[in-house]
């Protein structure tokens, strides 16, 4: 295929040949995406021991595809106060966590301060830990409701402790995509917006995708090149994290039909065309154990993945689909890698090496 060819030749793709990936054989993209993998990270797969941590579920955008969030009036909704997530954040720290990732709904009762406390409590507590808080939808919401423009916002969160920032709230960046599964989100310029005034002040970000939603392979791909055009711009995306639609307890799981759900070829196919697309422009490209299994997680590795993810000492989120998920140790990740013959490495957020094995 051509598209493969060129990128293996290291040309630029556009969007056409980048559509025509989706349309190759799983094996033959495995194995074109496998060799750049290899050529631009070597052997060795990361892993980060981490937890994730949800301050509030209380959120105003109520997206289709989600089942976590609640509205203020729910009986089940929740905000954490600073003490409670520092409480949350000394039992992970107790079984090795470097990254924290925090991330909430879109509370319209919020403001900035609330944030601020957050991250000035928790760098006091534990300076060692990576605060990587707060997705760009959320950054604008804080923004919108404090009155303040994103990079003001921004600047204060990092004063106050805010290390870097989740890619969380792209979903596909194709606002008719958008429209339909979550409207009342921002729009993708917005969500770039705010990446790239981050990546200015220093602030390192990572890119995510959830595709499956009824979305076409070109809007897959224009997804892709508008992350690689973002990178090529300001080069603050230390990974790629692309993860399927969980339709357990979700509006849009009713509506769709089964045979639009994405597959575990499907995810496969994103993680190969993905690092045919980028090559090295975003080196680092993650699998997700946590919504495709530990071993479809595996597979990924050999289709152009380097790094396995987290140990997620806590997730919330997915498992309000009703997906079971459970801590996964530092060992049983190990175990993982080396059963595919591969180096296992643990890292920090920022893909420095902390430890061999």
């Amino acid at each position: 295929m051509e598209g493969i060819e060129k990128a293996i030749a290291g040309e630029k793709l556009g969007i056409k040949e980048a559509e025509e990936l989706f349309t190759a054989d799983v094996n033959l993209l495995g194995y074109s995406a496998d060799s750049l993998r290899k050529k631009i990270c070597g052997d060795t797969v990361t892993f980060v021991v981490d937890t994730n941590i949800n301050y509030t579920n209380i959120c105003t955008s109520r997206c289709s595809f989600c089942a976590f969030y609640r509205t203020g009036k729910s009986s089940e909704a929740y905000v954490l106060s600073p003490k409670e997530i520092l409480k949350k954040i000394e039992s992970a720290v107790r079984l090795g966590t470097t990254q924290v990732l925090l991330q909430g709904g879109l509370n319209p009762e919020l403001e900035i301060e609330y944030y601020e406390d957050i991250c000035r409590t928790v760098k006091e507590k534990f300076p060692g830990v990576q605060t990587h808080f707060f997705s760009p939808s959320e950054i604008s919401n804080i923004a919108k409701i404090s009155n303040l423009n994103v990079k003001e916002t921004l600047i204060r969160l990092k004063e106050a402790g805010l290390d870097s920032i989740p890619g969380g709230g792209a979903e596909i960046l194709v606002d008719s995509v958008r429209k339909k599964v979550s409207p009342g989100k921002i729009t993708w310029k917005e969500w770039a917006k705010v990446m790239e005034i981050a990546n200015s002040l220093d602030i390192p970000t990572t890119a995510t995708m959830v595709f499956g939603m009824g979305e076409s392979s070109r809007e897959r791909a224009e997804h892709i090149l508008k992350l690689r055009k973002l990178q090529e711009k300001s080069g603050g995306f230390t990974a790629f994290i692309p993860w399927s639609f969980q339709p357990g307890k979700t509006a849009l799981g009713r509506e769709l039909d089964y045979s639009a759900l994405a597959t575990g070829i499907d995810y496969l196919k994103v993680i190969a065309v993905s690092r045919l697309i980028f090559k090295e422009t975003i080196q680092n490209i993650q699998c997700s154990w946590i919504t495709q299994g530990k071993r479809i997680a595996q597979v990924a590795l050999n289709y152009g993945a380097n790094d396995f993810g987290g140990t997620m000492i806590e997730e919330n989120v997915v498992r309000a689909t009703g997906k079971e998920i459970n801590y996964m140790p530092e060992k049983e990740i190990v175990t993982l890698i080396k059963q595919i013959d591969r180096p296992a490495a643990m890292r920090d957020t920022m893909y420095r090496i902390l430890k061999k094995y």
